[in-house]
């Protein structure tokens, strides 16, 4: 279920409810990451977020402007970045920052000529633009879409209260409470995209990429014990993706495991409504795994190391198995089968609704607004000479 945070108290409540009582449909900007189309074919987790999130709120009557790279399928107004999605640039930090720079200029040309209420930025590098913003008096809402210990926390909170931050999840908001957070929302899936399949077939799924902290190496372990089939559906277009997966995963695969590749949106369905379960033994701090979910609405259990979000997404026993230690994944492969199918779609419908998406962002947004900056004027001496000027020409 989307929300607001739990501490935050009966008047800001009601602080917000007056304001959207008031306020015509906010003017909203949404920045999307520059290397994945929105939504995306295949990969790309954070575009499937915008995309489902750019639909809710054009539906709950707000107009948003969508800023992305290649089209856009979605009912915003779209404005092009890039030409081409950059995907094989994705971990590269320059178009990173230089997308940050040509949406920080089309913001600014925007704002010229038409009302901006709120910039929500899903990218890394584009809440270094928060404080040109609140000069023109924009508020900036960032999706913390990534980890907040080491380095990234540093750099959220070096950027103290210019940009106001939402989580994923509680887990990841509890590992940072000293951030400038002003919301938790969960990532969220239509339901009626994912198809319900009951039957099983007798396969494990790993879904995702092949790096150490998601652990296919784990996954590929766990199903030859269990003696079931592996699917590892995952991207490796990084070297650092292909350098895992030959030094670690290609030695442990044998002649009944299946390397699919990276699945589009159709495969990623097919493979998903069709495993036994999908195994997701992580290895770090996962913020949210939005492809738990995706699971749960195909009516497929989820079987993970506990860890990160698992706990918010994964109601153990009911819509999965959760593990404390990688000796325990075989057994809860073995017992999945007693996981209710309608039970996991069920747990999506009912906490992870779209609907539910627009309104704990846009709840957030008006909470921005609540502390909305003030336009920087001229300083009197600034003023006094462009008068002098005036008056002179």
């Amino acid at each position: 279920m989307s929300s607001l945070p739990s501490d935050a108290d009966a008047d800001a409540d009601a602080r917000i409810v007056g304001f959207r009582k008031s306020a015509a449909p906010l003017d909203v900007v949404m920045v999307a990451p520059p290397y994945f189309e929105v939504p995306p074919s295949g990969y790309g987790g954070v575009e499937a977020v915008v995309a489902q999130l750019t639909d809710a709120l054009t539906a709950r009557g707000h107009r948003v402007t969508l800023l992305g790279a290649g089209r856009s399928g979605t009912t915003a107004r779209f404005v092009k970045v890039w030409d081409d999605i950059l995907a094989e640039r994705l971990g590269d930090p320059f178009p990173e920052v230089l997308h940050a720079l040509k949406v920080r200029r089309i913001v600014t040309e925007l704002a010229r000529t038409e009302r901006i209420d709120i910039v929500h930025d899903h990218t890394f590098a584009g809440p270094l633009n928060a404080p040109m913003y609140a000069s023109l008096g924009i508020p900036t809402v960032v999706t913390v879409h990534g980890p907040v210990d080491g380095e990234p926390q540093d750099y959220y909170r070096a950027l103290g209260d210019t940009a106001q931050l939402i989580a994923i999840s509680d887990r990841q908001r509890s590992l940072a409470p000293n951030l400038n957070w002003i919301g938790r929302v969960h990532n969220a899936v239509r339901p009626i995209e994912w198809p319900l399949q009951i039957k099983k077939q007798n396969f494990a799924l790993f879904l995702g990429r092949y790096a150490p902290y998601k652990g296919p190496d784990l996954a590929l372990r766990a199903a030859h014990a269990a003696n079931i089939p592996l699917v590892l559906a995952a991207k490796m277009n990084e070297p650092p993706e292909r350098e895992y997966f030959n030094s670690a995963v290609r030695p442990l695969l044998t002649e009944r495991d299946c390397v699919f590749g990276e699945a589009d949106a159709v495969a990623k369905r097919l493979l998903l409504s069709s495993a036994r379960c999908l195994l997701f033994p992580i290895r770090w701090e996962e913020p949210f795994g939005i492809v738990m979910i995706e699971a749960m609405a195909c009516g497929t259990p989820v079987v993970a190391l506990r860890g990160g979000a698992v706990e918010e997404v994964v109601e153990d026993g009911v819509t999965g198995i959760i593990c404390d230690d990688p000796a325990e994944l075989p057994a809860a492969i073995a017992e999945v089968g007693r996981i209710d199918p309608v039970a996991c779609r069920r747990r999506v419908m009912e906490r992870f609704s779209v609907d539910g998406l627009g309104a704990g962002y846009e709840a957030a947004y008006y909470m921005a607004l609540e502390s909305r900056p003030a336009p920087q004027l001229p300083s009197v001496p600034q003023l006094s000479r462009a008068m002098s000027f005036a008056a002179n020409h």
